[in-house]
């Protein structure tokens, strides 16, 4: 295991958690028009705004309350506010794809992250659910994150530190394997009270998981296709010291209001991805067998080994991106996010 640099980093003030108060230089500011067409820029002394409609000073806004309104060199008003995390979540540059808002807001109640938690993350892409899981934990809490990759943990490194404004005090990015590291992290006892998994084969990392996770932890995966998902299932199911898995995926219709028309929108936030949660059980205890009926033919070891049901029990198999209809990420993709976050920290 290997950890980022923090001395690569450039400087940034300390982190600020509360995010009240008047704007201040390095702020995130969104300027939303009256046809509601967003913009957001980082306030700088000196610095300005162009639009084709006019040109927009920062330092009209540096000191003003959030939520002012403001006006261009042509009088175009704007609303100014600073992004909700959503916003940011969904606007900020990424390598990999992100655990979008309603995921996680899913995973921040049934991961029962609570301030003060010790949670160890994997996977973390672009640092979208880095940044939630900080929120939630707060100063007194930690959060461990561990990625594979080199490029993503320096996306995601400099996205979270765009968001707080500097070092979350909390946060600790490795770079390696989760299994290594959390056997590590454990050398002394259990770690982490939460485990929250992003990544393509979390099944492989139940045992290290189980290692790691204090008594009544929870597990937490995030997958992508049924296929992980049963693997998942079972190998907590077979570890032994598991509550029995539950899984389910969320949807956000939004609705249309203006007047008399109000109706649901055309458009809905469906399958992003599942979740599953499993609680530990007392180090050293198995948990009770769930009594159940299972579907005929759906616990058969022939069955499972079949070619057809490749991925799903127990079969094995090394797993890429593809499998789950991912495109591989273009090292040109990595550079242009970390291209972008580095210019929209110093514009």
């Amino acid at each position: 295991m290997t950890s980022t640099d923090p001395g690569t980093a450039p400087a940034a003030p300390g982190p600020r958690l509360d995010r009240t108060g008047p704007f201040v230089a390095g702020d995130k500011v969104q300027l939303a028009d009256a046809r509601h067409r967003m913009n957001t820029i980082t306030l700088k002394v000196g610095g300005e705004f162009h639009s084709h409609r006019g040109v927009l000073r920062h330092d009209d806004l540096i000191g003003a309350e959030d939520g002012t309104v403001v006006e261009d060199s042509h009088g175009t008003r704007y609303q100014a506010m600073r992004p909700l995390y959503a916003d940011y979540m969904l606007s900020m540059p990424r390598g990999a794809a992100i655990v979008y808002p309603k995921d996680s807001a899913q995973i921040l109640m049934w991961g029962d992250i609570f301030p003060g938690a010790r949670v160890l993350e994997a996977g973390v892409g672009s640092g979208g659910l880095t940044t939630a899981l900080l929120r939630a934990v707060g100063p007194e809490g930690s959060v461990h994150s561990i990625e594979r990759r080199e490029d993503f943990a320096e996306v995601a490194r400099l996205n979270v530190e765009t968001y707080f404004g500097g070092t979350h005090p909390a946060w600790t990015l490795s770079t390696g394997d989760f299994q290594d590291t959390a056997l590590e992290l454990a050398a002394d006892g259990p770690c982490a009270d939460r485990v929250v998994l992003d990544m393509l084969a979390p099944w492989e990392c139940v045992g290290a998981a189980a290692t790691a996770l204090v008594s009544g932890g929870v597990f937490l995966a995030y997958v992508a296709t049924v296929t992980q998902l049963s693997r998942t299932a079972e190998a907590l199911r077979a570890h032994g010291e598991f509550t029995e898995p539950d899984a389910w995926e969320s949807f956000v219709r939004p609705w249309h209001l203006e007047g008399l028309a109000v109706r649901p929108e055309h458009r809905m936030n469906a399958h992003t991805g599942f979740l599953l949660t499993a609680r530990r059980t007392a180090h050293g205890t198995p948990a009770l067998t769930r009594v159940r009926r299972p579907a005929p033919g759906s616990q058969l070891a022939e069955e499972l080994a079949h070619p057809d049901n490749e991925g799903f029990g127990g079969s094995e198999g090394t797993w890429t991106p593809e499998d789950i209809g991912e495109r591989g990420i273009a090292p040109r993709k990595i550079k242009r996010a970390l291209r972008d976050i580095r210019q929209g920290r110093d514009r």
